[in-house]
């Protein structure tokens, strides 16, 4: 609609065209098993300029979107006086069409008004920009408000979701890859856009990079190896004998390999598995550390703080709240 802000608009659309296969991209590891079709959904085909001037090329009209899974209202720019009863009516009636055929529908800050303007919030739970929240109490008084909230999600099904003010379009983002995708995903996701707190800095987000193809059988041995025996007590000395190379060649070949010192790799192997049990059990910090090679809790934070730069049971608190609701 006109009234669009692309920035939310864009950013959807960026974020979903890379589900399932941003990974593999960045980082080398296998992709998602499941990927988002975005399209941009308008009254007409032709492009038009939303309220700041950037122009919008709509992939499909209304008449054209016969049958969506999830359809999601960004971000209005609507004055807090004005009156938004009657203003959408083409936009309302296939919101309205694309519910009652089972579509998940979504909105983001201001975005929540058009919901309402349709009817789907009559009676349900919903949260809006906290400055929109007066508008939809006065106008759409049958709308069970709550501000002070981030995300509801509400109705048969729970296919109606709202979000707060345009900064929530990334936990929207995130819940419903989370929601069609798995949680996996949704922290995959979240580590590729930086989503959530950063005010620790990248490396809590960064991932173990797959080492480059190679054609060093005696290298290889010894990867398939450690793979295996990563706990191990002397893990680089097990990685040479399984080689067949004397020591200190062991040593060069590996890094001209792998990029990385065998003892290096060790440590990023463990670290990754530690993470990955944070992220997805409760197991006790203490417990994780012995399970991943480390006798010495102590020297297992260390370690794991140097490489994400948080703490072991900080990492937990950020990326065990991907679930979906």
């Amino acid at each position: 609609m006109p009234e669009i802000a692309t920035g939310v608009l864009n950013g959807f659309y960026e974020v979903f065209s890379f589900v399932g296969s941003g990974w593999e991209m960045m980082t080398g590891w296998p992709p998602g098993p499941r990927r988002f079709v975005p399209r941009i959904v308008a009254e007409q085909a032709a492009p038009f300029r939303n309220v700041v001037g950037l122009p919008i090329t709509p992939d499909l009209t209304f008449a054209q979107a016969k049958r969506a899974d999830i359809v999601i209202v960004g971000d209005l720019a609507i004055g807090r006086d004005q009156d938004t009863r009657g203003l959408w009516p083409a936009a309302a009636a296939w919101l309205r069409q694309q519910h009652a055929q089972g579509a998940l529908i979504c909105s983001v800050c201001t975005g929540s008004l058009l919901l309402a303007e349709a009817g789907l919030l009559d009676g349900e739970d919903a949260t809006c920009h906290w400055a929109a929240a007066e508008q939809i109490r006065s106008r759409y008084p049958a709308v069970r408000l709550h501000p002070e909230r981030v995300l509801v999600t509400t109705g048969a099904g729970h296919r109606l979701v709202t979000s707060g003010a345009s900064a929530s379009w990334t936990d929207l983002a995130l819940y419903l890859v989370a929601r069609f995708c798995g949680e996996e995903e949704a922290r995959r996701t979240a580590k590729l856009f930086l989503f959530g707190d950063r005010s620790d800095g990248q490396l809590p987000f960064a991932a173990r990079v797959r080492p480059p193809q190679h054609n060093d059988a005696a290298v290889a041995a010894a990867q398939d190896w450690i793979a295996q025996n990563y706990v191990c007590a002397h893990p680089v000395a097990g990685m040479a004998k399984a080689s067949g190379l004397a020591a200190r060649t062991f040593m060069r070949r590996f890094k001209a390999a792998t990029g990385y010192l065998p003892l290096d790799y060790v440590q990023s192997l463990r670290i990754e598995e530690a993470k990955q049990m944070l992220e997805t059990t409760d197991t006790p910090i203490d417990s994780i550390a012995g399970e991943v090679g480390y006798q010495e809790p102590a020297a297992f934070r260390r370690i794991f703080k140097r490489a994400t730069g948080i703490a072991p049971n900080q990492y937990r608190q950020r990326f065990r709240c991907m679930a979906a609701a």
